[in-house]
């Protein structure tokens, strides 16, 4: 599909617009939302591969979870360092290649996207961590998020303020608008 008049070409993937320093929620999705990380050795490549290609970066982190076929995180961007873009770009190559390595193939294509939002409001930071948080929980993967290894959640519990902790908790997440869609 060509350009119409006055109208630029329809966009076939997100536009990434980090930019500016400031925190951003961000979540990726496997390619075709296969269930490529469908184990713990698995989710622990993932887990651990964002960990440390954020802190790389100088990403200060808030919130993360990872899954099957998706991960969300909530960080404050550093005041210099690599783009968002090429930190993600190195997290997905590292992983699909740890991956189809450990799966015996080659070439195998992993990941689909990911989208970035730059969080502006107290609220909106609020309800996204306590969205991010309690991903698993709402996936049925647990009952109480801080059981879910491959998440923040128990680090934000025993290592937040009090206070904050209980009111980011307390936050209702149904109305949220997150792309996750598995």
């Amino acid at each position: 599909m060509g350009n119409v008049r006055g109208m630029r070409q329809w966009p076939h993937s997100p536009s990434h617009k980090v930019q500016s320093p400031g925190t951003y929620i961000v979540t990726a999705g496997t390619y075709r939302k296969h269930k490529f990380f469908h184990d713990a050795p698995r989710l622990d490549v993932l887990h651990d591969t964002l960990l440390e290609e954020l802190e790389r970066a100088g990403w200060q982190l808030e919130a993360w979870a990872v899954f099957s076929n998706h991960y969300h995180f909530i960080g404050q961007t550093p005041d210099e360092g690599p783009k968002l873009s090429e930190t993600i770009k190195r997290l997905h190559s590292k992983t699909s290649v740890l991956l189809n390595k450990m799966d015996g193939v080659r070439g195998r294509t992993v990941w689909f996207q990911y989208w970035e939002t730059l969080i502006t409001f107290n609220q909106s930071y609020l309800a996204r961590l306590a969205y991010v948080h309690n991903n698993p929980v709402k996936h049925g993967l647990v009952d109480y998020a801080e059981n879910y290894r491959w998440c923040g959640a128990k680090w934000f519990r025993e290592g937040g303020n009090k206070s904050f902790v209980e009111t980011v908790m307390s936050f209702k997440t149904d109305e949220v608008k997150v792309f996750d869609d598995y």
